[in-house]
């Protein structure tokens, strides 16, 4: 099969490499479109030992099933579904109150595992949803960041979203947007570099975007929240002076959560979090409820895709790069691998007994 293989660092080709034996209870997903996410794009770029070559990337993607492996399965050949970009084991603590993007055991597709940048994958069936019918294949990848959206938003202590501000309107923070629009009625104001991607944040929903370059933030904030502070502050970039900034905006008892991965170590005046009685919260992708729930969203239709950009297969190095030294507008990349199946009925969003699987012992598993 052909797949956008990573085979050392800085590098990234198109290559014919087998194809995927499945293991039991596993499906055999031929990939329709597979989205480049901005952790791929800094591992790549860092080359950190986060995603390690030789390796297939990629962990937003939906498909069809081509073969089925196990005595019972809800599932069966033909159908369009979206996959969860990481594996939970189903039966350790954060997996058993609900946390299945914590599971100790996780496994991340295109990291502990082969990714769907190429023409098929193999899935362990516990981690799939139903494609929603009419959804084409570039919004349905969405599920997976607009989880990450929805979970980010759930972290905050303090009951109070009615005025969030979100830093950086990359993909994920655009995907925070429209959670907060659609899950909370928010009032969202969001900040960047960059005018594309401020666009892009109008264009799902913001009710204000500031040019951090051009525009003084807390006195754009003040200005449009009558003097009022956000209560809840996103942080999608990650940089030490962007997660300073969080802390320093919101408001006294509100809540941070930092989202963004650009920069690890930082100096924290501690005494303004402790006397502002402010929380912050880390949030790591979305849980498999949150991915549900991110399909409906998405189904309902709302969301206005025109900030992506398409490429086939074979021009995946190009949609790397392009995303890392393009233009303004180069905000996300979506790999069109296979485009969108022949329509097929879904089956119906399986009970949380359903989707506890045995464990998965990362030694067991026979890859690339």
């Amino acid at each position: 099969m052909k797949a956008l293989f990573y085979p050392e660092w800085g590098k990234l080709e198109i290559a014919d490499v087998p194809q995927p034996r499945l293991l039991e209870d596993e499906v055999l997903l031929r990939v329709s479109n597979c989205g480049v996410c901005g952790s791929e794009l800094e591992t790549f770029r860092a080359q950190t030992r986060r995603r390690t070559p030789p390796l297939i990337m990629g962990h937003e993607f939906c498909g069809y099933i081509e073969e089925v492996r196990g005595p019972k399965s809800s599932w069966s050949e033909g159908q369009r579904v979206i996959a969860h970009a990481l594996v939970h084991c189903g039966r350790c603590i954060p997996c058993l109150r609900g946390d299945t993007n914590l599971c100790v055991n996780r496994q991340i597709f295109g990291m502990h595992r082969p990714g769907a940048f190429a023409e098929y994958v193999a899935v362990p069936q516990h981690v799939l949803i139903p494609w929603p019918e009419g959804l084409p294949g570039t919004t349905a990848v969405l599920a997976e960041p607009l989880a990450n959206g929805i979970n980010a938003m759930r972290q905050s202590p303090a009951a109070r979203k009615s005025r969030v501000l979100v830093i950086g309107a990359g993909p994920i923070g655009l995907m925070c947007v429209f959670a907060a629009k659609q899950l909370y009625g928010s009032s969202v104001v969001v900040s960047d570099l960059i005018p594309e991607r401020l666009n892009a944040a109008r264009i799902v929903g913001a009710d204000k975007t500031v040019n951090i370059e051009l525009q003084d933030l807390s006195h754009q904030m003040k200005e449009y929240w009558s003097t009022n502070a956000p209560e809840l502050v996103i942080d999608a970039v990650g940089s030490a002076k962007t997660k300073l900034l969080s802390l320093e905006l919101v408001e006294p008892g509100g809540g941070v959560v930092w989202v963004g991965l650009h920069e690890d170590m930082m100096q924290l005046n501690s005494y303004a979090l402790t006397l502002g009685q402010k929380s912050v919260s880390g949030s790591y992708s979305g849980s498999f409820d949150d991915l549900q729930q991110a399909a409906r969203l998405l189904a309902a239709g709302a969301l206005d895709t025109s900030w992506i950009t398409q490429y086939p297969l074979e021009k995946g190095e190009a949609g790397f790069r392009d995303m890392l030294f393009g233009k303004g507008d180069k905000i996300k990349a979506v790999l069109d691998i296979y485009g969108d199946p022949p329509k097929q009925a879904c089956a119906q969003i399986k009970k949380e007994d359903d989707i506890l699987p045995p464990l998965y012992d990362p030694a067991t598993i026979e890859r690339l």
